[in-house]
């Protein structure tokens, strides 16, 4: 198993990028998000992989994060969904932004990915439904929010994304507009809750 590949990029294409690694170019099918967010040719980068192997083909998939990767592994369990497939959600969408449309059963989002239709969409909110929880997406949000500086507190951002959910909101747009925050770390969930409700209006 080849856990990530490490190295100089050769040629980008819209699916896919060759690293060359000790002297041997190797192919990394990417998504299309992906692609767009690698640095340039000539640049040294590190994607977590996954490793295919069939008969006629040894296959490589690749990400820059590794939550995408955990997650792309949990769309190909989903009957229906390839690799080709996952590449497509994670395409339009990352990791966090898919574990929001699973919690919110959001099928619509899902079906916006290339070849997913609506019951392809909606058989993979059933079955990652009881694989994604709502701590894992605060997990994730304080992660990206706390990239720069401070993590904001868990029981604070929970509480907001909680009582924006007892308001009537979604809990996709509830998650969405508390990680749009970028002083959250700063601030306690009544202040926190209020500057999300400024978002949403």
């Amino acid at each position: 198993m080849i856990a990530y590949v490490k190295g100089e990029i050769a040629e980008i294409t819209e699916d896919s990028v060759v690293i060359e690694v000790g002297g041997v170019g190797m192919n990394v099918h990417i998504s299309a998000r992906e692609a767009q967010r690698l640095p340039g040719i000539g640049s040294t980068v590190k994607l977590h992989t996954y490793m295919l192997v069939r008969e006629d083909a040894f296959l490589l998939y690749g990400f820059l994060a590794k939550a995408d990767l955990e997650l792309f592994k949990k769309c190909l369990t989903v009957s229906g969904i390839g690799p080709k497939g996952a590449l497509a959600i994670l395409s339009v969408m990352d990791a966090d932004a898919l574990k929001y449309a699973i919690l919110s059963k959001d099928a619509k989002a899902i079906a916006k990915a290339p070849g997913i239709g609506a019951k392809t969409a909606e058989r993979l909110i059933l079955d990652l439904k009881d694989k994604v929880s709502f701590d894992d997406t605060i997990i994730g949000m304080e992660v990206a929010q706390g990239a720069g500086g401070a993590l904001p507190e868990e029981g604070a951002l929970k509480e907001a994304v909680e009582a924006l959910v007892a308001l009537g909101y979604g809990q996709t747009e509830s998650l969405r507009a508390v990680k749009q925050i970028p002083e959250a770390e700063s601030m306690d969930s009544g202040a926190l809750l209020k500057a999300a409700l400024k978002k949403l209006f």
